[in-house]
């Protein structure tokens, strides 16, 4: 199976070629030449996400299922240094954050502006579609967003992870004096924590079973943590209204988890909003009726969209720093050193720095 990591790392590569770092080994392909409409890029920082760990480690996420062996990658940035011929918006030399979905045809989905549900989308690292960790990877111009100088690679790199947080927010409705609660402080969970202090939230609690990461979420503004320990969903719960003084209007759930995702029901206010971001199994047992007959509204999503204009501006702006969730660094040539970690649970996010000769953030 490709996605079982054996064999060794093939470091070599002839002048002209870049290297990919695959689920099982590197592979060396040629520098892709842009399309009309395309930029090459000159990789810089991607971080790794928790869905470039389950296809190394299963091979499969619902029905996305590696057939044959796939580059990795999808929160990243890099430098632009040739853009294609009918590209206007960038030029060599532009430093650049990248959406990895891109829709393939212009469908009812896009029209409507939810483009991420187009059952056609282009996504990095989603088989059959390759990621870019990797040297050099062409990407679609239009979804490459120019970084202001007082944004960071990195910074640009944990867009995709921050859009997670601000797509999830504008589902819930999170405005001026929202009370919210978030089940999960993995790094999508503190983005969220961070994106819904920034929209207006009065009082966010944020929940999980890793003490350092609820150290970490109050570091960065979150007011009541609670470490999970052996509490039924409902004493949960309780606990949440009881840190609050009141039930939150929102719960964001991160994680999944059967019992979180019971928990974030029986947490939420009457007339609440209750937002699934977590993916677990596709059947769950859950307390429908209770959230039926007080009218809390359950509401998933699926990526993002339109939200790189918004996080840059954020980032620009400084209203949100990120750049405290980077925890682990490496060099391309380390990536099953850097998998290794994110797999563990180490840290909060791992940075993989593609250029040999910029390895700064």
């Amino acid at each position: 199976m490709p996605v079982v990591p054996a064999g060794r790392w093939d470091l070599g590569g002839r002048r002209g070629e870049e290297r990919h770092y695959t689920l099982a080994t590197t592979e060396n392909r040629p520098v892709p030449e842009p399309g009309p409409n395309e930029v090459l890029l000159k990789m810089h920082s991607v971080g790794i996400c928790g869905s470039d760990v389950h296809y190394w480690q299963h091979g499969r996420i619902g029905d996305f299922v590696v057939k044959s062996p796939m580059v990795l990658g999808h929160e990243a940035s890099g430098t632009v240094v040739k853009v294609g011929s009918s590209v206007t918006n960038l030029k060599k030399g532009d430093r650049v954050a990248i959406e990895p979905g891109v829709p393939r045809e212009i469908d009812e989905f896009c029209k409507i502006g939810r483009y991420n549900l187009s059952p056609t989308i282009f996504f990095c690292a989603t088989p059959p579609d390759d990621g870019n960790l990797c040297r050099f990877y062409k990407h679609d111009a239009n979804f490459c967003y120019k970084l202001p100088d007082n944004v960071t690679f990195e910074e640009g790199a944990l867009i995709e992870p921050l859009s997670v947080g601000i797509h999830a927010c504008r589902r819930a409705g999170v405005t001026l004096g929202s009370k919210v609660f978030i089940c999960g402080a993995g790094p999508i969970g503190l983005v969220t924590l961070l994106i819904a202090k920034v929209m207006g939230a009065s009082q966010v609690v944020i929940s999980d079973l890793s003490a350092p990461r609820l150290e970490k979420a109050k570091e960065i503004g979150a007011d009541f943590t609670l470490q999970v320990q052996s509490e039924s969903p409902g004493d949960l719960a309780h606990k949440v209204q009881n840190v609050l003084g009141c039930m939150p209007d929102i719960t964001v759930e991160c994680t999944g988890v059967q019992a979180s995702i019971q928990t974030g029901i029986y947490a939420t206010r009457s007339g609440g909003t209750l937002v699934l971001v977590g993916l677990g199994p596709e059947m769950v047992s859950v307390p429908i009726v209770n959230a039926a007959v007080r009218e809390v509204d359950i509401k998933g999503i699926f990526r993002y969209c339109n939200t790189w204009p918004m996080a840059i501006a954020m980032l620009a702006s400084k209203k949100v720093n990120v750049q405290s969730l980077v925890t682990h660094r490496f060099p391309l040539e380390k990536a099953l050193e850097a998998f290794e970690t994110t797999r563990k649970g180490e840290g909060i996010k791992v940075m993989l720095k593609c250029d040999p000769s910029d390895q700064k953030p």
